[in-house]
């Protein structure tokens, strides 16, 4: 996987992602199943994806306790949910990234920034993402949503590359690298506000750079 690095702060970037309302978000008829996601998603944001029980998903939906296991096996279930509209974010922000642009090194480095976007922009999407600890085995289409990253990127890595493995590690040294400093920008070391988020992402097009001309060397 491109994103193998779980290395995760549940703090949320003042100014770039402003806190969820701790009122009920209540739910339409037929909609039971969405507002069981965005309270859930709240609650990931305020407390990390294992600072709930699926009661007080329940009780911030406005909805019984007994409501979510018409649709979510367990508490689990519902967090892969999450975790797959997460890793489908990030591949469309991914995808239009890397799209009009030439050079797979550019390619890359624009990943790179837009990876740290995606950390400052969706705290929750990144936290329970990468620290849910979900058994990818059980859960077929979050295994599919984050294949589908690797496989929008892989190719771009490959053109860099010498072997397929080359490519995996390259991409994963990036990713990797973009990952870190997202944490670090969330947990407030670089700042806060546009100007930090523009600065952090611009460090990790740089880092990319660098990763693709060692390896060009070497």
């Amino acid at each position: 996987m491109v994103n193998g690095i779980y290395l995760v702060s549940d703090v949320n970037l003042p100014g770039m992602a402003p806190p969820a309302s701790r009122r009920p978000v209540g739910h339409h008829h037929g909609d039971l199943r969405n507002s069981l996601l965005r309270a859930s998603l709240e609650l990931v944001g305020e407390r990390g994806p294992h600072g709930f029980t699926l009661a007080e998903a329940s009780r911030r939906a406005g909805v019984s306790v007994a409501a979510p296991y018409k649709h979510f096996a367990d508490r689990d279930a519902l967090l892969a949910e999450l975790a797959t509209q997460g890793y489908r974010e990030q591949r469309h922000r991914f995808a239009t990234a890397v799209s009009g642009i030439e050079d797979p090194a550019e390619q890359l480095a624009s990943f790179a920034a837009a990876y740290v976007r995606f950390a400052a922009e969706e705290p929750a999407l990144f936290d329970v993402t990468f620290n849910a600890g979900l058994d990818k085995s059980r859960f077929a289409e979050l295994a599919t949503a984050g294949d589908e990253v690797a496989r929008l990127l892989l190719p771009v890595a490959r053109q860099l590359a010498s072997t397929p493995d080359a490519a995996f590690d390259l991409l994963l040294r990036i990713a990797a690298a973009a990952h870190g400093l997202g944490v670090f920008l969330r947990q407030g070391l670089f700042g806060a506000g546009d100007a930090a988020l523009s600065d952090t992402e611009e460090k990790a097009a740089r880092t990319a750079r660098a990763i693709t001309r060692q390896d060009a060397s070497s």
